[in-house]
């Protein structure tokens, strides 16, 4: 009786359709749109049903090396065609996609491959010399899959190796493994980019990374005939979810693997008729230098995004001059919740310092050092709400349990995110700094993101970073990191005048240190322990 219970119940799911996860985007997509370019990479033009095809052999080659429901799939590559295939296929086989910057090193690389404990690890061949060694000693992988021309003697050595050609001829094309996950399973870890420590493997589900996509896509308007550029490393999250984004809703995404060369880019941009322009700070900042911005037509362009930080005003009236036909939105998150907050860009000119609203399907509020809830315009740590709030740290339940905390609705949990914010009256946030960063001068609390963006709205200055150091009167004095503009002749005193007129004597820098650049992580943040 209990057995034809059982079979009664398969049989009634069976016939239902399944739970929605992140990879049936693409195979929605494939179905929709077959025909239809997905992807233009590096001179390479591929249909949604090629992308499709493609991972579909993939994912197979993968169960067949043993990948299981949950298992890890680590991604080691550039913004490459090999990658965004690798993205889907690991989805498809039941698995946890781990996308790493192919700048990583090897020493990090190996910490990553002995943390998250992956079966698979997928990269090229030009990046044998980073990655030979800590798979040589990974005792978790199955099977290594490597893209590219194969003759570098470093890869007879590891055990395990398969050429990329021959891992999509292996598998069927025609259609993916049996699905066995549902949506509560991780689909990714996202490793945080380690700006102010080291890196922690963020976990996320299908229905957090669903939730995101869906919410964002919403509020931008993306559409099916948006051609969308990536030029952010898909190992970010942000640049990962201008991909998922595209593929939801059948649009273009041209991939490239940086914005090293921004004419090129540019020329490109025009070219494919780019509508969606993602960007950071840092690419912004490129763009302000250069002289030839008037010789393109960037028409097409119908909306400009940023995050990391609001924009400087300079920034954003460049941005308007540049793309007048565009919406600009300045825009806040952390990897552990992907997207908290979005600047309409109606209220961009009144209220250029916010970093907006919640997104929709999110609540945010401000708490004190004791948990409770303060009013508008106090500064203290932002907590988040939402379907998009990380599963946790991989295997870091300490670390977890300082994130992650009980809400307040029973049995709940809510992301304390760890930065200092504000919401003004009419519920627009403010973001102050890190709660890590904040300096301790003179018995006041300086946010080193307050004097920054003093400092970034000089005329001449193009990056700029603050951190504090040891002082015998002050306890911590405020030094300046500052990067100039091309032909720019702002001395250290000047830029301090210029602080004075715009900042409490008690956040003026004691110390401003004109530098030729300021050191990164691997998705192009400024890393401030590289300057203490």
């Amino acid at each position: 009786m209990l057995i034809k219970l059982q079979q009664e119940c398969t049989d009634m799911h069976s016939s239902r359709a399944p739970v929605p996860l992140l990879h049936d985007y693409l195979q929605q997509s494939a179905l929709a749109f077959a025909d239809k370019v997905a992807l233009v990479c590096m001179k390479q033009r591929l249909t949604y049903a090629e992308l499709d095809a493609q991972s579909n052999a993939l994912a197979n080659t993968l169960t067949e090396a043993g990948v299981q429901r949950g298992d890890r799939v680590v991604i080691f590559g550039d913004n490459t065609v090999e990658t965004v295939v690798s993205f889907w296929a690991t989805l498809k086989a039941n698995a946890v996609v781990s996308i790493v910057n192919p700048l990583t090193k090897s020493d990090k690389l190996r910490y990553l491959l002995e943390d998250c404990r992956p079966k698979v690890l997928i990269s090229d061949q030009h990046l044998a010399t980073v990655f030979a060694a800590p798979a040589r000693e990974c005792r978790h992988l199955r099977r290594i899959i490597v893209s590219g021309a194969f003759d570098d003697a470093r890869l007879l050595d590891i055990p395990h190796v398969q050429r990329w050609d021959h891992a999509l001829r292996a598998g069927d094309r025609l259609k993916p493994p049996k699905r066995q996950c549902i949506d509560i399973d991780l689909a990714a870890i996202i490793y945080t980019s380690g700006s102010t420590g080291d890196a922690k493997g963020v976990m996320l589900t299908h229905r957090n990374m669903l939730t995101a996509s869906t919410s964002i896509s919403s509020y931008l308007e993306v559409s099916q005939d948006e051609v969308i550029l990536g030029v952010l490393p898909l190992a970010f999250d942000y640049g990962l979810y201008q991909m998922i984004m595209a593929f939801h809703v059948g649009a273009r995404l041209v991939l490239e693997r940086s914005f090293a060369f921004p004419a090129l880019i540019l020329k490109l941009m025009v070219e494919e008729g780019v509508t969606g322009f993602p960007g950071v700070p840092t690419i912004f900042a490129i763009l302000a230098e250069l002289k030839s911005l008037k010789d393109f037509d960037f028409s097409k362009i119908r909306y400009v995004t940023n995050t990391a930080a609001n924009l400087p005003v300079k920034h954003i009236l460049m941005l308007k001059d540049l793309f007048p036909h565009s919406r600009i939105y300045s825009m806040y998150g952390l990897t552990e919740c992907k997207r908290c907050t979005y600047l309409p860009p109606k209220d961009i000119d009144r209220k250029p310092s916010s970093v907006g609203i919640a997104i929709p399907n999110t609540e945010m509020w401000i708490v004190d050092d004791d948990g409770n809830s303060v009013g508008p315009d106090v500064v203290g740590q932002l907590v988040i709400r939402g379907a998009t709030v990380m599963k946790g740290y991989w295997e870091k339940p300490e670390a977890t349990a300082k994130k992650l905390r009980p809400g307040p609705l029973p049995g709940e949990q809510v992301l304390y995110t760890g930065d200092f914010c504000k919401i003004d009256e009419e519920g627009y946030l403010y973001f102050v700094g890190r709660m890590d960063d904040v300096i301790k001068s003179r018995g006041e609390k300086v946010a080193p993101k307050e004097v920054e963006n003093a400092l970034m709205n000089i005329s001449g200055v193009k990056e700029a970073a603050v951190i504090g150091v040891p002082d015998e009167i002050l306890g911590q004095a405020v030094k300046a990191f500052v990067v100039l503009e091309e032909n720019s002749s702002l001395t250290e005193k000047q830029l301090q005048k210029e602080c004075q007129s715009r900042l409490e004597n008690f956040m003026v820098p004691k110390i401003v240190a004109i530098v030729s650049d300021l050191p990164k992580t691997d998705t192009g943040k400024i890393k401030k322990t590289g300057l203490a």
